[in-house]
Order: structure tokens, then C-alpha cells, then sequence
């Protein structure tokens, strides 16, 4: 079975176990539980694998919890940032869980115990938390113990028949890839509130590229509207792991979604000390700044939102905000999201952002920081995408490059809206689609009806638009019409019309002859 048909039955089984065991519980709800099965099988495994050593005659399912000594709990802790005795791992607890009648208290426990294991060390910030949604007393499960264990040991037992080989097996990718699996899924039946957090693989693909496009090494990777981490982590999955020195940095305002993503980033193997994700508001309370600036920026904010803007008086004197000379309105904080990324953003470094086409033409405030931007030469690249990528909206978004190294003062627009393949919910963007962009945002060269490079002076008389259908003409694909064959055709056609008309007075007369002979 090749990987693609590995992948491929792998998701369909998890989203199976979903659709099984959900039961009357709401299916955005309810994956909590299936993912956070997920999570505690990964970090069960991935726990025990490091206890073995890779010594096969270790099993360390099999051992009992009264041989670890406080010595071996401490070094685990420092190293993999949380412990997990045996009695604790995930396979013991689902082989005897259809017949354990406190099943829901006893995982309770058991994740409390894991999270409280991170106290007093470094890792305790990051292990904090990450269990909360998966509430195991919740009456989500159902109304009585026995309806929440019985779900329990449902979600329990489909996660352990699932077989993806063994930790250090390459199938461990492809649990990876099934986990974003079942967050795509459960986005695209949510609506609005899925698709807020979360970005298509291929579309994160893309603006990992454009952000760390020719760096061989960068010092670290920042989102600050992270979501579940998918952008961060495709940056690690695309390149080499080791370019990115210090890490992934993130932020996120929703408390569900900033566990989802700390969980994500453990389930791709990242360690405590290699990722710091945040949780709060971004735009009024951001975290880093001790941190900045950074090599490569990648983001997916939420479009258009409210926040406080001039509400708040000091945000105009703020960092991040006070270059441009005036801040975003408060209906609309996409530009406050792109100014906070291009504080964050080091000299030479790229940002790769989403946003609302709505910024790049409309007028007053956003006007006055587009013109800012291009004034500066920041703007690198205005990238136009088809309609209907991403889960929950229709939205053909663009995506804003930005740098603060650029050669020249052009600023370069794709209009990549006629790339995707149509799949039966949603558009997709395939890996010969993201090729031609890059192909064309490397070379810089002018395309038609595809990419233009426009002078600064051009983009000021167009009162600092940067709409992409401002400067690349879209392909006329309307059929070429000859007038005069069309008359030729028009006027045989009004000649047989007239014929048959004839023809049909002819007939209708004759009939009326007969019936009156009659």
C-alpha cells in the first residue's frame, strides 16, 4: 500500500470513529474528545518510546508504577517536559476501559496527573491546560456515568484499533496528516467558527514558501493569530527542521484553539522547548516582544473583526501602530494584524499574511496605511487566489508579502485566482499551482493576464490601490464573435423561419378544404 492509500484509509477510519461514537453530541463539540484521544495515545507512545531507549526487551506498558524513581521522573520531565507511568499510558487505560465502571473519573485523574507532572519545571506553562476540553464528566458524553463511560470507551477503543505502525515508524507522519485531517472536516461542517483557525495544507504550503523563500537558516517562525498551529507547523514539514534554530512562536485569543494548537504541536513531535504559544489578544496584549524581531512571519487573522482602535488613545503612540500615522478602524482590524506582523518582522525577513481583498482598495484610514506601506517598500507581493479555498467561506482571499529588504521599489501582483481544482466542497490548490506562483515571485517577470511587476509612481497615482485586478488584466474568455458571418447565419435562419411558415399556412389551409368538402 503506498503512503498516498496509507493516508487515505487512515482518515477515513478516524473519521469514522468520529461519525460512530458522536452519538447525539454536536460534532463540533465532540471532536475534542476524538482529538484529544488522539493527543494522549501520541504522547503515550511517543512517552514510552523514550523510556525504552530503543531497547527492545524494555516494554514499558508492562512495568509497574512503584519501579520508577523519583530520579527517572525528573529527567523525563526536564527532557520531554511531562511523565507518564505505566498504569497512566494510553494503551493500558483503553484495553481495560469497556469494563472499567469509573472510566470517566479515572481519565480525569490520569490527565490532571500528566499536566500536574509539568510543575515547578520549565514545561509547566506548556503542559498546563491541555486536556481541559477533553472533559470527561461533561454532559456532552451523556446524562447518566454509564452513557459518558460508554461514549469514552467508544472514542478509547476506535483510536487504539487505529495502526499506524510504531513510533518511529514513518506511518507516525501520516497520524500527523489525519489529525489535520479531522480538524478540516469538522471545520468545513462548522461554518465561520472552523474556518477562523483553520488554513488548508496547501494553502499554509504556499505562504510557508513565500515567507521563507531562499533562506537557509532562519533564527525563528512567528504566527501571531496562530489558530491550531497549521501555518507554524507546515513551515517544519516543508523544510528542514534545523533552519528554524530557535523555534515556533504563536499567539491566539481562543482558549479551545490555543490548546488545539500546543496539542498540534506535540503531535508533530515538537518538543516543549522548541515551540512558546500564547494565549491572549494579540492586537491589545501581545506577547514576544522580547523575542522580536523574527526571520518569517506567517499569518491567517481573522478578516475584518472589531477592536478597540481609537477607543483606546495610547494604541496610537503604540510601536507597532504609530509609523503608520493612524490606526485601522474599529470595524476592520485586518491592517492593525498586517502593522503588528511588519513590527514584528526583522531586516531580513518576510511576512506572508491572509487578508480581506476589502483592505486593498477601500479608502479613509486604510488608505493612509497602504500608503505608508508602499512609501516604505514593504509591499513585495499582492497574490490574488481563487474563490472558495478555505473552510467556512467563499471568500477569494489575497495574500500580502512583505520585507524590509527589498532591490527595488516595484511592487510585484499575481493574479493566481484560475489555479485550483475543483473537489466536491471546496477548491483545492495543487502543488503545479503553488509552483507557478513561486516560479513567477522568484523571477519577478511580467505575465500576462498572470503577474505584473508595477513602479512605485504608478501604484501612487492609483491612489496607493494594491488590488490585483488594478494592474493585471484578466484573460477575456468570452468567445470571439464574427458579426458579419452572424448576419449571414441570422438572415438564412429568417429565411427558413419564413419557409416553414409557409409551409405551415399551406398545410393548415388544405386541411381546412377538406373539412369543408366534408
Amino acid at each position: 500500500m503506498t503512503s498516498t492509500q496509507q493516508r487515505a484509509e487512515l482518515q477515513r477510519r478516524i473519521w469514522q470513529i468520529a461519525n460512530d461514537v458522536r452519538g447525539a453530541v454536536d460534532g463540533w463539540d465532540f471532536k475534542q474528545y476524538v482529538l484529544g484521544a488522539l493527543f494522549y495515545r501520541f504522547i503515550s507512545e511517543n512517552f514510552a518510546a523514550y523510556i525504552e531507549g530503543g531497547d527492545e526487551s524494555v516494554d514499558y506498558a508492562f512495568l509497574s508504577d512503584g519501579v520508577i524513581t523519583p530520579e527517572i521522573k525528573d529527567d523525563a520531565v526536564k527532557t520531554k517536559g511531562y511523565f507518564i507511568y505505566p498504569s497512566q499510558l494510553f494503551a493500558n487505560v483503553a484495553a481495560r476501559a469497556k469494563d472499567n465502571e469509573s472510566l470517566n473519573t479515572d481519565l480525569a485523574a490520569i490527565f490532571s496527573a500528566i499536566e500536574g507532572s509539568a510543575l515547578g519545571y520549565p514545561s509547566e506553562r506548556d503542559i498546563r491546560g491541555l486536556f481541559a476540553d477533553f472533559d470527561t464528566t461533561s454532559n456532552r458524553l451523556g446524562n447518566t456515568v454509564k452513557d459518558k463511560n460508554a461514549r469514552l470507551a467508544a472514542v478509547l477503543k476506535g483510536v487504539a484499533d487505529l495502526d499506524f505502525g510504531t513510533f518511529d515508524d514513518s506511518h507516525i507522519d501520516l497520524f500527523g496528516d489525519a489529525y489535520e485531517f479531522l480538524i478540516s472536516n469538522y471545520a468545513a461542517n462548522a461554518g465561520k467558527s472552523g474556518g477562523e483557525f483553520f488554513t488548508p495544507q496547501q494553502v499554509s504550503k504556499l505562504i510557508a514558501q513565500l515567507a521563507m523563500y531562499k533562506q537557509t537558516s532562519i533564527n525563528k517562525i512567528y504566527d501571531p493569530a496562530c489558530g491550531s498551529g497549521s501555518l507554524l507547523l507546515q513551515a517544519k514539514k516543508h523544510f528542514d527542521q534545523h533552519i528554524i534554530e530557535e523555534g515556533f512562536f504563536g499567539q491566539e485569543l481562543n482558549h479551545t484553539t490555543y490548546n488545539l494548537a500546543r496539542m498540534n504541536m506535540f503531535l508533530h513531535n515538537v518538543n516543549y522547548d522548541k515551540f512558546n504559544i500564547q494565549l491572549g489578544d494579540t492586537l491589545i496584549e501581545p506577547h514576544f516582544g522580547d523575542e522580536k524581531p523574527f526571520d518569517a512571519i506567517v499569518s491567517n487573522p481573522p478578516y475584518s473583526v472589531k477592536w478597540k482602535g481609537s477607543d483606546d488613545p495610547t494604541l496610537i503612540n503604540d510601536d507597532r501602530f504609530a509609523p503608520a500615522g493612524v490606526l485601522p478602524p474599529k470595524s476592520k482590524a485586518d491592517f492593525a494584524f498586517v502593522l503588528h506582523a511588519l513590527s514584528y518582522l526583522s531586516a531580513r525577513g518576510r511576512a506572508a499574511i491572509v487578508c480581506f481583498p476589502g483592505i486593498f482598495y477601500r479608502s479613509g484610514a486604510e488608505q493612509k496605511i497602504r500608503q505608508y506601506l508602499v512609501d516604505n517598500n514593504y509591499v513585495e507581493s499582492v497574490i490574488s487566489l481563487a474563490s472558495n479555498l478555505f473552510y467556512g467561506t467563499t471568500i477569494a482571499v489575497n495574500i500580502l508579502v512583505l520585507s524590509k529588504h527589498k532591490t527595488d521599489t516595484t511592487t510585484q501582483f499575481i493574479d493566481a485566482s484560475g489555479l485550483f481544482k475543483k473537489e466536491t466542497n471546496n477548491n483545492l490548490l495543487q502543488d503545479t499551482d503553488i509552483d507557478q506562483i513561486m516560479a513567477v515571485f522568484d523571477s519577478k517577470a511580467d505575465v500576462e493576464h498572470f503577474a505584473r511587476s508595477v513602479s512605485f509612481e504608478k501604484v501612487a497615482a492609483h491612489q496607493y490601490n494594491l488590488s490585483v485586478s488594478s494592474y493585471v488584466e484578466a484573460k477575456d474568455n468570452r468567445e470571439a464573435v464574427d458579426i458579419t458571418q452572424l448576419n449571414v447565419e441570422l438572415k438564412t435562419t429568417v429565411g427558413r423561419i419564413d419557409q416553414l411558415r409557409k409551409d405551415i399556412d399551406a398545410i393548415v389551409a388544405e386541411i381546412e378544404g377538406e373539412e369543408l368538402e366534408a
